[in-house]
């Protein structure tokens, strides 16, 4: 039996995330979206601001995965060194799906804070905590679920 070539095991596994890491993820996702709701009570502007960073950590889980995000690195500098041992990855085209997919949401909303039109603003960041909820307390990624359509969809 042959030795398995170690570029295609380093391959595969960064291919894969620790599952741990996109629930942390999501859950200060859902935080930081709370407080943009709470904020828009007051001040559209600064929830504009806030929904604008937020949106910032969107594209880059989505142009660059999730372990390069801003929640991706700070779950691996300050959370994953004080778990356990990785016992259950995900493939990460479907994350960063997801993050392209909350990115769109936290874009529309920002154009609604930015532009006076703060009932879409609203509705928006609404859709992406939804969606960061989900995930973060009962493991459902609605980007995940969608990205097999939208794979077979582009080879079509």
């Amino acid at each position: 039996m042959p030795p398995s070539s170690d570029t295609s095991v380093s391959t595969a596994a960064s291919d894969q995330v620790d599952v741990r890491g996109p629930r942390f993820n999501a859950w200060v996702t859902t935080a930081v979206l709370v407080v943009v709701l709470l904020v828009s009570t007051f001040s559209t502007v600064a929830a504009g601001v806030i929904l604008l960073l937020q949106a910032v950590s969107f594209a880059i889980g989505a142009a660059a995965g999730p372990k390069r995000s801003p929640y991706g690195r700070l779950f691996a500098a300050a959370v994953a060194p004080r778990l356990g041992p990785v016992t259950e990855r995900e493939p990460v085209a479907p994350l960063r799906f997801a993050q392209l997919v909350g990115f769109v949401f936290a874009a529309i909303g920002v154009v609604g804070f930015a532009t006076g039109l703060a009932a879409v603003g609203v509705v928006a960041t609404a859709f992406a905590l939804f969606a960061a909820i989900l995930n973060a307390a009962f493991a459902i990624c609605l980007g995940c679920k969608l990205y097999p359509l939208v794979a077979r969809l582009r080879t079509a």
